[in-house]
């Protein structure tokens, strides 16, 4: 039986004796598309020369691409470990032409491949072909049709609609029929009893797509019509963890050994066995094992987990996980991060990123799984509280929402919870919310853009800002943009000087100078392989001359802090080791802000060291060269390269001092070091487990920086009137300290005497003993020391105590066990049912202790009476 690697390797080494070039995978973090967040076809990386954005340097490619689908259009993450077939990551096999082959040779070669090379038994196989579109005037595949004809029997020739057999990027750009390949898994008798062409594209688990041939010769446009591309693709895609289950013979995917190392490895970990099944625990099993890879691939590719874009994605798949082992494996410390030595050395050969960060991405892993832990404990308190609220025997809606939304809680958790507790979930209420967010999401993402108005169809796109910052070019092409209700436009130019936000560096602003008009841009961003430049207007003869003009001033400022992130990387190896590694930047005019590995708070001392380093090297006047060299040669010359950073063939390198610092980077820099003036550290702080950052300026705003801060120190001698500004606060916190300890002393006696005045107001409500009271306090601490007094000098008693402190309510329910059974009311119930409703505010504890805080303050009174007549 062929091992997956051996399959993946098979398929590589076939479309390479085709005459195909073999390229890695791009990022599973997409860079310069704003329509993705992550690489969620195998087609994403070479959009650019689909949309003839771009040339591709080889006429026919092939490789296996990382992917990542869970949200937007391919959501499938609630199916995943649910069914045997889908994932979040996946790896997609692929062949490409770009204007070369078409579908003679991707249909011949796909079923060579199949049956000749992986010996899948052709009676087995079906393909389907695109029966045309009446209504969108799209003609049959006639060609493909007649091609498979010479493959395939006409009973294994399924005719797909345009749901199943057209693809499309989006809702425009290139599209076009494909022409899909499904196997029948199932046994001879069932195959006897029910023939496979009826169940394909059925959703059956064991008639499953292996391949599909995309033929791109269409481009949709804004107003839903087609027309002809001038060149013809082939993209074609072949999931490999469905591969590898077909030619190994199984039934589900993780029973292939893609998936059953992880698998034995949480066995051990856990002390259950898995066990092949639909059962929660095995469910759990399966989704552990899904959704380790996509987080370790995407954090390798520079994603870390965070609460907005990319980074919540990749939170809410590794909170997913924790969820499923915490609660149906019976697992409460962390898991994850044991698991990725083990796939770390699976993927070495393939995609060895995941092995040269494994212990940074431990760290992370591990972090993410403590937070998510304790706020799973949090959720179960708030579940309860939530239960105790529940009205007829009903678990709100919105309360399920906020359990899944806040806490992690998936909706058929809460459900279970609430059914053994002999509650039932409002599942039409909890819809609505999250239906609700779902719009409030789209509503704020929403961006509109219209089609491509093209001046010049062969106009060249080209980026001349590395060494001019002004060019006399023309609009290429333009197009207007709708978002949050506000229009805008986007050009693109046929020569630009303006530098298109990418690596870090914000986008160059400045003037396109029409003559009799001039139209500011506003920002510069990369999209795919075009220069776009935002504007508010479109100039009133699009058709002139235009001079493109950068705003030089910010350019400079820009390119010197990033000379100096440069040089900062470099001192950080010096003090702190070599395991220091970018893990994201912000450079503009004004800053820099640099991410990187590390394992602990970089010290005052170290911040030191490195400043002092990048200084010297600021004031050695180092030449800044950039060359051009094969990614193999800056290599070798010892340049870093960044994880999650696609790099061509030939890479811009930047050096300052062969000996220091060699990067990878296609940004703009100084010419010499000093031209930096110096350099000032502003900040250091975490950023997430493992990562640290640092602020610093150069230049003007260094200057600037200094100077306010002395002018702040001036301020502070003045205020303390005393030229050693330090030696006096200190004095001034000795003097605080010895002052807050006589108002606490001063407090407590006062609440002893509250204590003691009210002891003698001790009463009995159900035969328990009771204190109730609206007192006079500073603050709601002193009403709950108060309540504490009064329990400790009277074990017995229950306690309500109310009292009105800056013209806001504070009351503090104390209760004994013995009186929440007497009365069948505990402290929580009691304010939220009797005391928020007088005082207009809201509250929270535990049965024995809850306090509430209110704005209405004059009926007091009714608390202290609501609580007596419990």
């Amino acid at each position: 039986m062929l091992t997956s690697a051996e399959i993946r390797q098979q398929f590589l080494d076939f479309f390479a004796s085709k005459g195909h070039q073999i390229v890695p995978s791009a990022p599973i973090v997409v860079k310069n598309d704003p329509t993705l967040l992550f690489t969620n076809a195998g087609m994403n990386q070479f959009k650019e020369y689909f949309l003839g954005e771009k040339q591709s340097p080889y006429p026919r490619i092939a490789d296996t691409q990382k992917c990542l689908r869970v949200s937007g259009k391919h959501n499938d993450l609630e199916e995943v470990g649910v069914d045997h077939y889908h994932h979040t990551m996946f790896e997609m096999l692929g062949n490409w032409s770009f204007g070369d082959y078409f579908k003679a040779e991707a249909i011949a070669w796909s079923w060579e491949l199949l049956t000749e090379v992986y010996k899948i038994p052709k009676d087995r196989l079906y393909v389907t072909v695109f029966e045309g579109d009446a209504k969108e005037g799209i003609p049959a595949s006639t060609i493909a049709l007649a091609e498979w004809k010479k493959l395939v029997v006409d009973e294994h020739i399924v005719y797909g609609n345009k749901k199943d057999n057209f693809w499309e990027m989006g809702d425009t750009g290139p599209c076009g029929p494909c022409s899909e390949i499904h196997v029948d898994l199932r046994s001879d008798e069932d195959r006897a009893a029910i023939p496979g062409r009826t169940l394909v594209n059925k959703d059956h688990p064991e008639v499953i797509e292996v391949w599909n041939n995309v033929f791109i010769q269409y481009n949709r446009k804004k107003d839903g019509s087609l027309e002809e591309l001038p060149n013809k693709h082939v993209d074609t895609g072949m999931g490999f963890e469905r591969l590898v289950r077909v030619l190994q013979n199984k039934k589900s995917n993780y029973d292939t050994d893609v998936f059953t190392g992880t698998i034995a490895a949480i066995e051990k970990a856990v002390g259950v066995v898995y066990g092949f099944s639909q059962s929660k625990a095995d469910i759990a099993f399966r989704v552990i094992a899904d959704h380790i890879r996509t987080i370790a691939f995407t954090i390798a590719d520079g994603q870390l987990p965070s609460n907005t874009g990319a980074g919540y994605v990749v939170r809410r798949i590794l909170r997913r996980a924790v969820r499923y082992y915490y609660s149906y494996l019976q697992y409460k410390q962390p898991l994850l991060h044991q698991l990725l030595p083990l796939l770390a050395t699976q993927f070495e050969n393939v995609f060895p990123e995941v092995l040269a960060q494994v212990d940074f991405i431990k760290k992370v892993v591990k972090e993410e799984e403590d937070a998510f832990l304790r706020t799973l404990d949090k959720g179960l308190k708030r579940i309860d509280d939530a239960m105790a609220e529940a009205k007829d025997g009903v678990l709100a809606g919105k309360t399920a929402f906020e359990l899944f939304d806040t806490y992690g809680f998936p909706v058929d958790l809460t459900k279970l919870i609430a059914a053994e507790n002999n509650l039932v979930v409002d599942e039409p209420g909890f819809e609505t919310e999250m239906q609700q967010q779902k719009n409030r999401s789209r509503a704020a993402t929403t961006v509109d853009a219209e089609d491509w108005v093209v001046l010049q169809p062969d106009g060249a796109n080209s980026f001349v800002g590395y060494t001019q910052l002004q060019s006399h070019t023309h609009v290429v092409k333009y197009r207007k943009v709708t978002a949050k209700g506000k229009d805008s436009y986007q050009l693109v130019l046929g020569a630009t000087p303006f530098y298109a936000e990418s690596g870090g560096q914000v986008g160059d602003t400045g003037v396109l100078d029409f003559g009799t008009e001039q139209i500011e841009v506003l920002n510069t961003k990369k999209e795919n392989n075009l220069f776009i430049h935002f504007t508010q207007q479109l100039p009133t003869s699009i058709h002139a001359p235009v001079v493109a003009k950068v705003h030089a001033t910010r350019r400079l400022s820009t390119s010197m802090h990033h000379t100096a992130t440069h040089l900062l990387h470099a001192a950080l190896r010096q003090v702190l080791g070599s395991h220091v590694a970018q893990k994201g930047s912000l450079v503009n005019d004004e800053q820099l802000r640099f991410d990187f590995s590390h394992f602990a708070k970089v010290s005052a001392e170290e911040i030191q060291q490195v400043e002092d380093i990048v200084n010297e090297k600021i004031q050695a006047n180092i030449p800044v060269v950039i060359k051009e060299m094969s990614k193999e040669d800056a290599l070798a010359l010892g340049a870093m390269a960044l994880f999650g950073e696609k790099y061509g063939d030939v890479v811009r390198v930047v050096i300052a001092d062969e000996n220091y610092s060699v990067e990878l980077c296609g940004g703009t820099h100084v010419g010499f070091t000093g031209q930096l003036g110096f350099c000032k550290i502003t900040h250091e702080t975490a950023v997430a487990a493992g990562v640290r950052r640092l602020e610093a300026m150069v230049g003007k705003a260094a200057q600037a920086f200094v100077n306010q801060q002395l002018a702040e120190l001036s301020q502070v001698k003045q205020l303390v009137k005393n030229n050693q500004p330090v030696k006096a606060i200190e004095q001034l916190q000795d003097e605080l300290t010895q002052a807050k300890r006589k108002l606490e002393g001063f407090e407590q006696k006062e609440i002893n005497s509250t204590v003691q005045q009210l002891s003698a107001a001790i009463e009995t409500l159900h035969q328990q003993p009771i204190i109730a009271a609206v007192i006079s306090a500073n603050s709601a601490d002193a009403v709950k020391k108060v309540a504490a007094g009064l329990q400790a000098a009277h074990h017995q008693a229950s306690v309500v105590l109310a009292a009105a402190i800056d013209g806001k309510a504070t009351v503090v329910a104390a209760f004994t066990d013995a009186f929440i059974q007497a009365t069948s009311t505990d402290a929580v119930q009691f304010i939220k049912q009797k005391v928020t409703p007088l005082i207009q505010g809201g509250g929270g504890g535990n049965k024995n202790l809850a306090t509430a805080g209110g704005q209405k303050t004059n009926d007091l009174a009714a608390v202290i009476q609501a609580f007596k007549t419990l």
